[in-house]
């Protein structure tokens, strides 16, 4: 595989370890983000950091974005497009609505380059050791140029289909995971209620057809998976304030498409409510904290 020259913009908690990892495997980073720790930190990295979108973007083949939402990805891909080499490959890793998406890619065809919008799924932990999963949406073409930059980031890397499959895949598979970890942590609250313990719950549906991800690797309450958020007092793997913008995500992408998801409505408003009483730095699994108070909804 020949390096690549990639320019990474956003260096938040998922972009640091990913471009982290880019550089590991031997492509050629340079990355930027406006905050000042956020550079200071890839800096202590190893990672070459420029002092302005401009510079990151000079020489580069592939231009990488992982940002907070849809608004900064297009502010920065308009900002790029004029800079960029003929040639140069657009990825956004960014979880974003789906208008954004197809939005950004837009913009890229109308400039004449090719993009791919390539979301992951593992949180902080699969950042940091390279597993992450990306699901891809664009072209063929440009899905196989990006392919050896996702692999040196994730270990499983699933093209999906044309422009926005990958984030439209990646909104459904959270909310099925928001939507399964409120039932498994009812599920636990009931057991406490009923004076069964924890580890006979989870031995029991671990093995049968109560098994899901949300139970067997991030269990909500401590002891029977060790390594789950629930040992380490909640602390985040990925935040309940995230999942609850992944879901406003799905809400939002089901009223436009005309489709009924009720769990997942309702999901989003057991979330809301969570955020809105200050859980939002937690782990979402934290969220059988408000399932113990009696909190299903807002208000």
């Amino acid at each position: 595989m020949s390096p690549h020259r990639v320019a990474f913009i956003g260096l938040g908690h998922m972009g640091r370890p990913m471009a982290r990892n880019l550089h590991a495997a031997g492509h050629a980073v340079t990355a930027f983000d406006l905050s000042d720790a956020a550079r200071a930190e890839a800096q202590a990295d190893g990672l070459a950091v420029a002092g302005s979108l401009e510079d990151a973007l000079r020489d580069a083949e592939v231009m990488l974005t992982m940002l907070p939402a849809g608004k900064h990805v297009l502010s920065v891909w308009r900002e790029a497009l004029p800079q960029l080499k003929p040639g140069t490959l657009l990825i956004d890793c960014s979880t974003i609505d789906t208008v954004s998406v197809g939005a950004a890619h837009d913009l890229a065809r109308d400039a004449g380059f090719a993009s791919l919008d390539a979301p992951v799924s593992g949180g902080t932990k699969g950042a940091d050791a390279g597993t992450l999963t990306f699901m891809a949406g664009g072209e063929p073409e440009a899905f196989a140029r990006a392919r050896p930059l996702l692999e040196a980031m994730g270990a499983r890397i699933v093209h999906c289909g044309a422009a926005g499959a990958g984030q439209a895949a990646k909104i459904c598979n959270n909310m099925i995971l928001g939507v399964s970890m409120i039932a498994v942590a009812e599920a636990f609250v009931l057991a406490e209620r009923l004076g069964l313990s924890a580890q006979a719950l989870f031995d029991v549906a671990s093995t049968s057809s109560g098994q899901c991800w949300s139970l067997t690797s991030y269990c909500p309450v401590p002891g029977p998976v060790p390594a789950s958020p629930a040992n380490n007092d909640y602390r985040p793997g990925f935040a309940a304030s995230l999942m609850l913008k992944d879901l406003g995500l799905a809400r939002d992408a089901a009223r436009a498409s005309g489709a009924a998801t009720p769990l997942g409505q309702h999901a989003h408003a057991i979330y809301d409510a969570f955020v809105d009483a200050g859980g939002g730095e937690a782990d979402f699994s934290a969220i059988i904290r408000r399932l113990r108070e009696g909190g299903t909804e807002a208000g």
